[in-house]
């Protein structure tokens, strides 16, 4: 799984960051953007928690495509 940001959902608040800034980022756009596509092992509780406090449920998990699987 990898987390995804709808950047149209995205209210650029910051919990996402507070929560996982190993994952996730504000950028000068005013929106959070994935740092990290795929996040170890001990970062997915803090991955999902940011999924579940974003207020416009802008994060979401995704499935890696078969080309994502065959490059890991």
């Amino acid at each position: 799984m990898k987390p995804v940001i709808d950047q149209d959902l995205c209210l650029g608040d910051g919990i996402c960051e507070d929560i996982c800034p190993e994952v996730f980022e504000l950028r000068e756009d005013g929106l959070a953007h994935v740092i990290d596509a795929r996040p170890g092992e001990g970062l997915w509780v803090r991955v999902e928690k940011a999924s579940v406090e974003c207020p416009t449920d802008a994060i979401y998990l995704e499935e890696y495509g078969p080309e994502e699987e065959a490059a890991a």
